[in-house]
């Protein structure tokens, strides 16, 4: 396995990061054959791991801690703290009152003292960034994290935290995590160059679009898998899966399985540090590896281009993040006796 600096940071971790979304109730509820998987993982060089203490609430990071006994000092550790961990309002976001104990919480199921990368899952438009920088920042200076990073977090907040972190004197933030995939590249305009600019390492997730470039949903059949279970929507788009279709050919042509070419390009981007598996079995994974050499040439990536054009994204994934200025009506309408021009 090679390896890659996560932004100007001096980590170096590998171009396979391993998520462990699914491993616990939402995916693969064997502790025991999920600690397995993250082993052959990382007896394969990978040596970055991402989980969230959303995830299964809270059951990924007891796994993953299980997993990296006696093997914690090998690998580099992320984490994220954001979404609903509990009824009360104040479980949740991005304030100082919520972090300092979310990262509490996850450093006792980890079963570690540290995080290595401390991510904000999403923003949080109620939340100044500077309470939420001046919280990582005391966090970072008592040892407990290594590095902050962000999530799904459009170019201008990235670019104002940015401005905040250096007006403040305020740790920066050295990581963003963007969903990225062949189907998915708008983030190819602006979240990629403007993370470059300011010396930001990626981990992007969904290189697989979700599951669609598996090769396993396709036009007019309905397919039978965990994912298909959860009934979503990004898995029947028409759209995507006419690109799909366009890009079975592409990869049987170049010899490769989808995944492979799927993989292949989400790591061969110069912005793109690290992209994540979340495989839920171990053929899975096993499948993934098989593919860890897989190098597309400039001819493949022209005839990507031609499918999918570069910045473009062909639909969404359900779970990516809308900020409020799309999701509410009230914030993209007039009221009614406003709207008119005359």
């Amino acid at each position: 396995m090679k390896y890659r600096t996560l932004g100007r940071t001096g980590i170096k971790v590998s171009p396979y990061c391993l998520g462990a979304m699914m491993f616990g109730a939402i995916g693969n509820p064997d502790h025991d054959d999920s600690v397995r998987i993250i082993h052959k993982a990382l007896d394969a060089g990978i040596n970055f791991v991402d989980t969230a203490d959303a995830y299964s609430r809270g059951e990924s990071e007891e796994i993953v801690g299980k997993a990296l006994k006696g093997r914690r000092d090998n690998v580099v550790l992320a984490t994220k703290a954001h979404l609903p961990m509990g009824d009360d309002p104040n479980q949740r976001g991005n304030s100082r009152r919520w972090l300092v104990r979310a990262l509490e919480d996850s450093l006792r199921r980890l079963g570690t003292d540290h995080v290595d990368l401390f991510q904000i899952h999403r923003p949080a438009p109620d939340t100044e960034v500077e309470e939420t920088l001046s919280a990582l920042t005391d966090l970072v200076r008592a040892g407990k994290v290594r590095a902050i990073g962000t999530s799904s977090f459009p170019a201008s907040d990235i670019i104002e935290a940015q401005w905040v972190a250096e007006r403040r004197g305020l740790m920066r933030f050295r990581s963003e995590q963007p969903t990225y995939s062949i189907l998915n590249r708008g983030i190819e305009r602006e979240v990629l160059p403007v993370c470059e600019r300011h010396g930001m390492g990626t981990l992007v997730y969904s290189p697989l679009a979700g599951g669609l470039l598996t090769g396993r949903y396709r036009k007019g059949r309905q397919a039978d898998s965990h994912r298909a279970a959860f009934g979503f929507k990004h898995l029947s788009d028409e759209r995507r899966l006419d690109a799909v279709e366009q890009l079975i050919p592409l990869a049987e042509k170049a010899g490769m399985p989808l995944t492979h070419l799927a993989m292949a390009f989400a790591i061969a981007h110069p912005g793109v540090t690290s992209a994540i598996i979340g495989p839920r079995t171990m053929a899975h994974l096993d499948d993934l590896l098989a593919g860890a050499e897989t190098t597309l040439t400039d001819e493949i990536l022209d005839q990507i281009d031609a499918i999918v054009p570069p910045g473009t994204d062909i639909g969404t994934l359900d779970m990516a993040y809308n900020p409020p200025a799309v999701q509410q009506t009230a914030l993209r309408r007039r009221l009614p006796d406003e709207r008119s021009a005359a």
